[in-house]
């Protein structure tokens, strides 16, 4: 089965806005470029993904898409993250792709390894594999099979939506959890996690950088005392 990735990226430019207490919009833009980057390594090296697309009309997104060799479907004015998969997947569809894996540009713990593990061992069409965040409310993580197969409900608790999307449409569902897909980066606690498990070993070389150029460990721990 042929397997495509999607990762929707709306303009860089006030992108992150939970964390403007600690990096300004410039910061904040290049922090999000650089997961971006992380994202679409892993995803290159994935082994059951055949072709990745970025969902964007950013033409910050486009040169990054140059770079990595990636295509652009370029999503519809005015859509929110809804809007721009469901037509990402209807194109895929119309293309001939069996399966689709949405991921987010802002998990840059995500590994080869981990989405392999999503793609690997799935069962027969239609169906669903999500991945939860680390907080079981979000959806961090989504193969569909066909690309179309349901009715996509991202946003506060979507990943108890998708799965009770999934039911309503007799589509199987399986869920599985990954720690590094698992993390995503809103706030400034996900920021001080981020940093605790890169300290330990975990790699995200784009967004590495960029944390230790801005030295966000010492800004992270005065922001936690000011915040007491």
């Amino acid at each position: 089965m042929n397997t495509s990735a999607i990762i929707p990226i709306k303009a860089f430019a006030n992108v992150k806005q939970r964390l403007s207490a600690l990096l300004n919009e410039m910061e904040r833009a290049a922090l999000a470029e650089a997961m971006l980057k992380d994202v679409l390594t892993a995803v290159g090296l994935c082994q059951h993904v055949d072709e990745v697309f970025l969902v964007s009309r950013d033409r910050a997104v486009h040169d990054i898409a140059l770079e990595f060799d990636v295509q652009v479907i370029h999503e519809p004015e005015q859509a929110d993250l809804i809007g721009s998969v469901t037509y990402a997947a209807s194109v895929l569809e119309d293309r001939g792709y069996d399966r689709m894996l949405f991921l987010p540009g802002d998990v840059p713990l995500v590994t080869p390894d981990e989405l392999d593990a999503i793609c690997d061992g799935v069962s027969d069409p239609p169906m669903i594999r999500i991945v939860p965040a680390s907080d079981l409310f979000g959806t961090n993580g989504l193969l569909v099979s066909p690309p179309a197969a349901i009715r996509f409900s991202f946003g506060p608790d979507s990943f108890r939506k998708h799965l009770e999307v999934a039911e309503q449409d007799s589509v199987r569902s399986e869920v599985i959890q990954l720690p590094g897909l698992g993390l995503d980066l809103d706030t400034p606690e996900d920021l001080i996690q981020l940093c605790d498990r890169l300290a330990i070993g975990e790699t995200a070389s784009h967004t590495l950088v960029f944390m230790t150029d801005n030295a966000m460990s010492d800004r992270l721990s005065a922001w936690q005392k000011d915040s007491k």
